[in-house]
């Protein structure tokens, strides 16, 4: 390992014609990088473990030490040339920067909702048990759980949810369907809403959201049912149905998701759309990862 960072200081030296001070600052950020890993893992530093979560989990702990945005960035620089090089060697077959995007100064983070918050939301006993708070109630965790757009919830239809395998069928933008699979929780939530629909207003309709009248959901409809619902957390500035997507997409990544499975689950064409999460969560991820009982164990961030 020390050869390869030698080979590439000579690189940066000789053939960029670096200066000495910006080589110095290179050689730094790359060793306090491979300090981390061999301290945080209790191992070697081995170039083939390494991941675009092992970098964010580093981007986490200097944030945590107080290094500024600006100073994360360069070490982030220094560590994509330096895994640039390996790649253009043949050391390794991919850079594992390539997903990882640096914390933005003065950007403010995507409106989304704490898991602690959320579960006491959903577990509200005031919510009630008639048709419209069971449907409503039911609507919050369909779009927390899955990360669906409000159209997406709106077009779902009754033969669009498969009960055995725990499937729902979705079509999203583009006309692009794709399959989100779904927990026992919130399956038994919509087979308590389909006895309460079919019961009070009948089965006949293809929708599978439906007002009394038995007619599909409007988008101004949904909106407001999330917006009446998540003016119950004082700390929430937005309460659209889009911020239960943008809590779905940081819960899912901040609990250890790849981002390849959040990108499909949320049906982005590119990954560049789901890159917003990892770059604009890093200072949240922090407050959560302090706040769960798992971070008083220690060992390494976010695993």
């Amino acid at each position: 390992m020390d050869r390869l960072i030698d080979s590439f200081i000579d690189y940066l030296q000789y053939e960029r014609n670096y200066s000495a001070h910006t080589v110095v600052s290179y050689t730094k950020d790359i060793e306090q990088f491979k300090a981390f890993v061999n301290k945080e893992t209790g191992s070697l530093f081995t170039l083939g473990d390494i991941d675009s979560d092992i970098v964010r989990n580093w981007v986490v702990y200097l944030l945590d030490n107080k290094i500024a945005p600006a100073s994360v960035n360069r070490k982030l620089s220094s560590l994509k040339s330096f895994f640039r090089f390996l790649v253009r060697h043949k050391i390794v077959s991919a850079n594992p920067l390539r997903l990882v995007n640096g914390p933005k100064s003065g950007t403010s983070l995507p409106h989304f909702i704490r898991e602690g918050e959320m579960e006491q939301l959903l577990d509200d006993e005031s919510l009630g048990g008639d048709f419209d708070d069971v449907r409503n109630c039911l609507i919050l965790e369909m779009l927390y759980d899955t990360g669906l757009r409000r159209s997406e919830l709106i077009g779902i239809k009754n033969a669009d949810v498969d009960y055995e395998s725990s499937l729902l069928r979705v079509i999203g933008k583009r006309n692009k369907h794709r399959l989100i699979p779904f927990a026992d929780g919130l399956k038994n939530k919509i087979l308590v809403y389909i006895d309460i629909r079919n019961r009070k207003i009948g089965g006949s309709s293809e929708w599978f959201f439906v007002r009394k009248n038995g007619e599909p959901l409007s988008a101004g409809m949904v909106y407001d049912i999330v917006n009446k619902n998540l003016s119950k957390i004082s700390t929430l500035s937005k309460r659209s149905p889009h911020v239960l997507r943008h809590s779905f997409a940081t819960s899912m990544l901040n609990n250890g998701a790849e981002l390849n499975a959040v990108k499909e689950l949320l049906g982005h064409s590119t990954l560049a759309s789901t890159c917003v999460y990892t770059h604009t969560t890093f200072e949240e991820l922090k407050k959560m990862y302090h706040a769960h009982p798992r971070a008083k164990k220690g060992g390494f961030y976010g695993h």
